[in-house]
């Protein structure tokens, strides 16, 4: 049914899809109003490579869409409808996941059929983190896995949790990745192992944790050369230096629960202190109106550092545009308010001149498509935790079970 790679993982190549049934995980988790519309389909369509190649397949997708106590916590439906426009061909949609109703559908599929499950966070058990062991013991794999042949995971942005849907059908099924989670898999490798040098990592946002394990683990592996820090990030890694930064922004980070990370930050910038770049100056709200200020100046002002500063964009943007490889992650301020976009936008510009660019996830994937720069990124991630994750150099559960499936299904050719 398969064919070895080099990959320590099977993907879509290495089995004869056609005249089988194949169970797809997908993350078409989407942004959706009130009213049951989707406001942003971007997930929706970056699945379409993996079902083409699934054409001559009974294609079978599991997905979910939020999570319980949400309001947008709803069916599949209107992502089948919204699935169907991009494949060109009907998408149907089952409401059961795993009863009577969807295997009977199942059961029924010819070749190039495609159906959708209902939502599986509707199933309690889903979002349980527990070991494939006991995920594979579950009604759900139990009951869907008789009816499939293949598994493939191709929601790389949830892979980052050990639920049922991720992790149960890969003790039981042979299985792979999908194309999403294969380019994902491959275009992050090629930032974390340097896809050319110099190679720079810009960290921003409000995940500060994260980003201090991801500066720690790039700059200690050598993947990165330099690691720009913007954002709450530099907010903190600025105290930590040092800098009095004002009572507000002092506030903001232990009403954030962030205090204790002041010490972590210093460790990290003591590590590694030629290679961290510190902005040297920022932007304050001051009622709505951007204000430039140096350094010095924060200890006597009590408003809130919104951005980088005007030197610093242009420090930053000639150190990323000097670069071969560049890795963003998180924007450089709060770039939904007017005028404090600027550090955010700058930086994504420079980014674009490298030979290898990664936005990675969430809220900077989110600027890069509203600039209209899609097509000047190598890759723009489909996911925010999970990529973060990856960077950080921590496993993915999701990713582990596929290597484990391979190891196993291999050593039985």
């Amino acid at each position: 049914m398969y064919t070895v790679t080099t990959k320590d993982y099977l993907t879509i190549d290495d089995f004869d899809v056609e005249n089988r049934t194949v169970l797809v995980r997908v993350d078409i988790n989407t942004p959706m109003d009130p009213y049951g519309n989707i406001l942003d389909d971007m997930r929706i369509s970056s699945h379409v490579p993996t079902l083409k190649d699934l054409e001559d397949s009974r294609v079978v997708l599991l997905a979910h869409q939020s999570r319980a106590g949400k309001s947008d916590f709803t069916t599949m439906q209107p992502h089948a409808r919204r699935m169907s426009h991009y494949l060109g061909r009907h998408v149907t949609y089952v409401d059961d996941i795993f009863g009577t109703h969807a295997r009977s559908v199942i059961s029924s599929m010819e070749n190039g059929d495609v159906v959708l499950l209902e939502n599986v966070r509707f199933y309690s058990e889903e979002i349980l983190s527990r070991p494939s062991s006991e995920h594979m013991e579950t009604h759900m794999v139990r009951r869907l896995a008789p009816h499939a042949d293949i598994f493939l995971n191709d929601a790389f942005a949830v892979s980052h949790r050990s639920h049922l849907s991720l992790t149960g059908f890969t003790e039981v099924l042979p299985s792979g990745a999908g194309r999403v989670m294969e380019k994902e898999i491959t275009s992050l490798d090629m930032g974390i192992q340097g896809g050319g040098s110099p190679c720079i990592f810009v960290l921003g946002g409000a995940k500060v944790d994260d980003s201090l394990r991801v500066a720690e683990n790039v700059l200690t592996n050598g993947a990165a050369d330099k690691v720009l820090v913007t954002g709450v990030v530099a907010t903190i890694m600025l105290a930590a230096s040092g800098v009095e930064i004002g009572k507000a922004n002092m506030d903001f980070i232990g009403s954030q629960g962030y205090l204790g990370l002041i010490t972590e930050a210093k460790s990290v910038l003591e590590k590694f202190d030629e290679k961290i770049l510190l902005p040297t100056d920022v932007a304050l709200n001051n009622r709505g109106t951007r204000e430039d200020v140096q350094l010095d100046e924060l200890k006597n002002t009590d408003l809130a550092i919104n951005d980088i500063g005007l030197e610093t964009i242009v420090v930053y943007s000639h150190e990323i545009g000097e670069a071969k490889t560049v890795v963003l992650n998180g924007p450089a301020g709060v770039s939904e308010l007017n005028g404090f976009e600027l550090g955010t936008s700058e930086i994504i510009k420079a980014a674009t001149a490298a030979e290898y660019s990664i936005a990675g996830g969430g809220h900077i994937s989110a600027e890069v498509r509203n600039m209209g720069f899609e097509n000047k990124f190598s890759h723009i991630s489909t996911g925010g935790g999970a990529c973060i994750d990856y960077l950080a150099g921590d496993t993915l559960p999701g990713i582990e079970a596929l290597k484990r499936s391979a190891k196993r299904y291999r050593s039985n050719m």
